[in-house]
């Protein structure tokens, strides 16, 4: 599907029908990891409706020239939200850099929004961040020589070195075009000012009072744990969970028991959203 802004055409995909939930995919890739991480924790459960938009650059929504920070990427997000489900209350999910921005529509909505996930969330950026060493604890040299170039430089930062990792890589993470404009990314991936806001995105009003999960993994060499530990009073109502066995891959490495988390959340959301009526 393709949603029409003023300055640019976002690509997403929609499944279901009910209470609006938007998901944010992370640096890098596009809305198919959403889709394979979220997707299973819809298969039992009616009146939700799924929207996983490409972001700029990503998938197959193109990079403009006027978006050159994260500042203009959150005005896309919000320009989409405001169109896709214009005057509604919504939930939003975000893994990794789309974990970032989702922050930043909750600083920006913060009326609107009914529920909030962040998966192996960017809290920091650069040599701010504290993350563990890299350690896989699980390791398979071999598996590993059967990959593409492209393929290994993914599983290297596996913590779970298995199939699944493997299947789940060449299933949503493929190199070229295919994951979107490499050099619209670069320019504000490679580029601190750009990469994060110019505002105190966790600098917050007042609480979110939405329900709230936070997933970490205990071996994230990328982005950690312990820094979204200290946005957590942001959110009174979040269960905050850091995973072992599990790095930036958390929902595959750990998948029955992300599943299990999500599902709960999503209880909380409905009886949150439900007293709202």
């Amino acid at each position: 599907m393709e949603c029409e802004l003023k300055d640019i055409t976002v690509h997403y995909e929609m499944f279901g029908e009910g209470r609006p939930i938007i998901m944010l995919h992370g640096w890098g890739g596009d809305h198919r990891h959403m889709v394979s991480d979220m997707e299973p924790c819809f298969r039992q459960r009616d009146g939700w409706k799924r929207i996983y938009p490409d972001l700029p650059g990503h998938g197959k929504t193109p990079g403009k020239d006027w978006i050159t920070n994260q500042d203009k990427m959150l005005d896309v997000v919000l320009d989409f939200i405001d169109n896709v489900i214009p005057g509604q209350r919504f939930v939003l999910a975000g893994a990794s850099l789309g974990a970032y921005l989702a922050r930043g529509v909750v600083h920006h909505r913060p009326a609107s929004i009914d529920g909030l996930l962040l998966d192996v969330p960017v809290i920091v950026h650069g040599a701010k961040r504290h993350v563990p060493s890299h350690v896989s604890l699980v390791a398979d040299p071999a598996l590993g020589s059967e990959l593409e170039p492209d393929e290994a430089e993914f599983f290297q930062i596996a913590v779970v070195q298995s199939r699944k990792v493997v299947d789940y890589i060449r299933a949503n993470f493929t190199s070229g075009s295919e994951t979107g404009d490499q050099a619209f990314q670069a320019k504000i991936r490679e580029h601190p000012g750009n990469y994060a806001f110019s505002f105190d995105v966790d600098a917050l009003p007042k609480p979110c009072p939405a329900p709230t999960l936070i997933v970490t993994g205990r071996q994230d060499s990328i982005v950690g744990y312990r820094d979204a530990w200290e946005i957590l009073e942001n959110y009174p109502r979040g269960t905050f969970a850091v995973l072992d066995r599990s790095g930036h891959f958390a929902s595959v490495e750990q998948e029955d028991l992300f599943h299990a988390l999500v599902g709960e959340w999503l209880d909380r959301v409905e009886e949150y959203a439900g007293k709202l009526k």
